[in-house]
C-alpha cells in the first residue's frame, strides 16, 4: 500500500506537468508574412481562420503533427480559429476508426477545435449543386471517357492534351445526364463529372479535370445515399470558402494544384475566398511518412499495428512513451520551409530527452539480472535508502529504496577479465551501488557445465553508506541494483529504428533488431503501481514507459529513447 500510495503521488507531481498547447512563439516564416500583409491590407476582416484537414484513410504521423502544430498554431498567434475537418470524400478507403483515432491524436498533441468540426460529406448536397451551377454557366460537362481514355487524352508534360469527344455536349444534356449519375442509372466508372477548363495548359491538373465519380462504395457517414462523389480538388477549396477559412495552408505537393483551387473559388458564387499556401512537408531519416507504405505495413504484419512503437503514427510514438510537449518543441525547432529537406530523426529524439529529463522519475531496473551476494551482510537485515526522484526537480522529492543482503547489477556491469578502461565490478575490485555501499567482489559461482556466471559474491563496506567513505577514497565505478527479496518481475522491450537504411525508399531493409524483448528484467519495487503511459528514466539505461500490455501481474516497458544524445553532440 505504501508503494501504491507513494507511486500515486508521484505520478500526480509528473501530472502536473502535462498542460495543455500554449499559445506558441512560433518563429517568423513565410506563411506569417503572407498573414500579416494581408491584414495590414485589411483583407478578411482581419481575420485568421485556418484549418486541419486529413482524410481518414489511416492514422496520423509525424508529419501531420507538424501541419496539426502550424494550423492550430497559427489560429492561437493571431487570436483566430482552427477548424478540424475531415475531408471524407473517397469511402473506399475511409473508415470511423480513423476519424476517431485522429480526434484522439489531435486532442493529445494539445489541441482543440472546440465546436468547429466539419466534415466534407455534410457539403455533398451543397457539393452538388455547385456542380449543377458549373454545368448550367457552361464550365463543366459530362464525360463518358474510360479512366484510361482520359489518362491518354490529357496529354504530357510537352504535349498537349486532345478534347474530349463529350467536351461540347450541351448545358441540358449535361444536366441531365449528371442528374441521372446521381440517380445511379449508370455503372461505376462509366461516366464522370469534368471541368471546362483547357486542354493545352502547361499544367495538366487544369487539363479538364474530373470533378465527380461514379462509384458504389458505402459511406462511413452517409451510408449508402450517394453513389457519386466530389473528387478531392473540387470538394476541398468549396469546403474552405463554406467554413469562412482564410488562409488554406497545405504541404507543398499541392502547389500544382493551387491553379485549379483558385479556379474552383473564382467561378463559384461562394461565401468567402480562402487563399491556398503550401509549405513544405516534413522528411526524416529512418522513417516513412506514406500512409500507403505504414498501411502495407500494417497488412504484412511486419508490425503489429498502427500504434506500433516502431511506427511514426502519432499513436505509435504516444505508446512509445512519447510526450505532445516534445513533438510540439521539434515541430518548432524545424520550422516551416517552402522547400523540401529531411530531418534526422535525431533531433525529434533530442526534443525527448530534454523534456522528459525535466519530468521523467528516476528509478532502478535492472534488464539483465546479474545475482550479486553480500557475504558479510546481515540475513536479515532490509534497510532503505533514500533516492531523489528527479534531480531537475527537488519539488518532486524522494522516494525509498529496499536494499537487502542479495541484490541484482547487470550483466554487463562484471567481468572476470576486465579490459583497459573498465571499472565496474571485477575480481577484488570495488565499486559503488548507487544510493547505497560500496562492494568488493570476492569470488563468482559458474555452472559446471557451461561455465556461466550463476552469481557473485562481495562484501561490503559497512561505513560507505549513502556512496561515500570518511577516507575519501576514490571508486571509479558505480551500478544501478535491485534488492533481489524485493524486486517486481517484469518485461521491456528495447525499441530501434525500423529500417536500417537512412532514406527509406520502396524497397528499404526492415531492421530485423527494431525490437528485442527482454523478459527476466527486475525493477525496484516503488513501480508497482505504474499505469500504462507512465514515463520513467532507468538510470543509465535510458527512458521508458508503460506499455498498454501490461497487466496487474506483469509489467511491460518500453524503451522511448536512450540517453545517448548524438544530435546534441552535433549542434
Amino acid at each position: 500500500m505504501e508503494d501504491s500510495a507513494k507511486m500515486e503521488d508521484l505520478k500526480n507531481k509528473v501530472d502536473e506537468c502535462e498542460t495543455s498547447a500554449p499559445v506558441p512563439d512560433l518563429p517568423s516564416n513565410f506563411i506569417q508574412d503572407i498573414i500579416n500583409e494581408d491584414l495590414k491590407n485589411g483583407k478578411n476582416d482581419g481575420r485568421v481562420h485556418t484549418r486541419f484537414p486529413p482524410e481518414p484513410n489511416g492514422y496520423l504521423h509525424i508529419g501531420h503533427a507538424k501541419s496539426i502544430c502550424l494550423n492550430f498554431g497559427i489560429a492561437a498567434k493571431y487570436g483566430g480559429l482552427c477548424n478540424l475537418r475531415f475531408d471524407d470524400t473517397n469511402p473506399s478507403k475511409e473508415d470511423t476508426e480513423y476519424v476517431e483515432s485522429i480526434m484522439e491524436d489531435v486532442r493529445w498533441l494539445g489541441f482543440d477545435w472546440d465546436d468547429r468540426l466539419f466534415y466534407a460529406s455534410s457539403y455533398y448536397e451543397q457539393l452538388y449543386q455547385y456542380a449543377v451551377d458549373l454545368i448550367k454557366a457552361g464550365k463543366a460537362y459530362v464525360c463518358e471517357l474510360t479512366p484510361q481514355q482520359i489518362k491518354e487524352y490529357r496529354g504530357t508534360l510537352t504535349e498537349p492534351g486532345k478534347e474530349s469527344p463529350y467536351r461540347n455536349r450541351s448545358v441540358e444534356e449535361n444536366l441531365d445526364l449528371f442528374a441521372r449519375m446521381r440517380a445511379g442509372e449508370f455503372p461505376d466508372g462509366s461516366m464522370t463529372l469534368r471541368a471546362k477548363i483547357d486542354m493545352s495548359s502547361p499544367n495538366i491538373n487544369m487539363r479538364d479535370p474530373v470533378l465527380y465519380r461514379i462509384m458504389r462504395v458505402h459511406h462511413h457517414r452517409t451510408g449508402d445515399e450517394w453513389c457519386i462523389y466530389p473528387m478531392y480538388d473540387y470538394a476541398h477549396p468549396i469546403s474552405d470558402a463554406l467554413e469562412g477559412i482564410t488562409h488554406s495552408i497545405c504541404t507543398l505537393e499541392f502547389e500544382d494544384h493551387r491553379p485549379l483551387y483558385n479556379w474552383v473559388i473564382e467561378n463559384l458564387d461562394l461565401p468567402s475566398k480562402p487563399r491556398q499556401i503550401e509549405f513544405a512537408r516534413l522528411n526524416m531519416t529512418h522513417t516513412v511518412m506514406s500512409k500507403r507504405k505504414l498501411l502495407d505495413l500494417v497488412k504484412r504484419n511486419i508490425v503489429s499495428g498502427w500504434d506500433d512503437p516502431r511506427m511514426p503514427t502519432i499513436s505509435g510514438l504516444r505508446r512509445r512513451g512519447y510526450t505532445p510537449e516534445s513533438i510540439r518543441a521539434f515541430c518548432e525547432k524545424i520550422g516551416v520551409a517552402k522547400a523540401n529537406s529531411t530531418v534526422e530523426i535525431a533531433l525529434l529524439e533530442h526534443c525527448l530527452r530534454e523534456d522528459l529529463n525535466a519530468r521523467a522519475p528516476r528509478v532502478m531496473a535492472v534488464l539483465n539480472p546479474l545475482k550479486v551476494v553480500i557475504d558479510n551482510y546481515p540475513d536479515d537485515l532490509v534497510e532503505e535508502f533514500e533516492a531523489e526522484i528527479n534531480p531537475e526537480k527537488p519539488e518532486m522529492g524522494t522516494r525509498k529504496v529496499p536494499f537487502s543482503k542479495v541484490i541484482y547489477i547487470e550483466q554487463d556491469d562484471f567481468t572476470e577479465n576486465p579490459p583497459k578502461g573498465y571499472f565496474r565490478l571485477a575480481p577484488g575490485r570495488e565499486i559503488r551501488l548507487k544510493h547505497a555501499y560500496y562492494i568488493t567482489c570476492q569470488s563468482v559461482v559458474k555452472d559446471e557445465k557451461t561455465g556461466e556466471i550463476l552469481e557473485v559474491h562481495c562484501t561490503y563496506d559497512p561505513e560507505s553508506r549513502g556512496g561515500w567513505t570518511q577516507d575519501g577514497r576514490k571508486v571509479k565505478g558505480t551500478s544501478h541494483w535491485v534488492s533481489a527479496a524485493h524486486a517486481i518481475p517484469a518485461e521491456v522491450r528495447l525499441y530501434d529504428h525500423l529500417f536500417l537504411d537512412e532514406y527509406p525508399g520502396e524497397d528499404a531493409t526492415v531492421n530485423p533488431n527494431s525490437v528485442v524483448y527482454l523478459t527476466h528484467c527486475m525493477v525496484e519495487p516503488s513501480l508497482a503501481a505504474a499505469k500504462p503511459g507512465d514515463r520513467f528514466q532507468f538510470l543509465r539505461q535510458g527512458y521508458f514507459c508503460v506499455d498498454p500490455d501490461s497487466t496487474d501481474k506483469r509489467l511491460v516497458f518500453n524503451r522511448t529513447v536512450g540517453l545517448k544524445d548524438s544530435w546534441a553532440k552535433k549542434s
